[in-house]
């Protein structure tokens, strides 16, 4: 199963993938939650904290044009990704180019 959570600034878009992602990773669902945001905040709504989540957006931005961008979700998460609460993986990417078949 795959979401996408869109809408207008605001109006609760990473609240509402937060509650989702936890409440489905409670339930014993695998969940991988990619935050494409500019201002990436999911993974302090997610309870990964502040320093921890501010990592990611740091590892997001030193990732250049000289970098080999990972190709499927699986990479994107082992590369780019931290584990938060309830078995949420978290990534903070900012888009992905030329994905395979089946990435998000």
């Amino acid at each position: 199963m795959k979401i996408a959570v869109v809408g207008k600034g605001g109006s609760g878009k990473t609240t509402t993938s937060a509650i989702l992602a936890r409440t489905l990773a409670r339930s014993g669902r695998h969940v991988v939650a990619l935050d494409c945001d500019t201002n990436p905040n999911l993974g302090l709504s997610l309870g990964l904290g502040m320093e921890a989540t501010e990592g990611l957006i740091s590892l997001r931005d030193s990732v250049g044009d000289d970098v080999e961008h990972a190709r499927t979700w699986e990479s994107i998460v082992a590369r780019f990704g931290a584990d938060a609460p309830d078995g949420v993986r978290l990534a903070i990417v900012s888009k992905i180019e030329d994905p395979d078949f089946g990435c998000p």
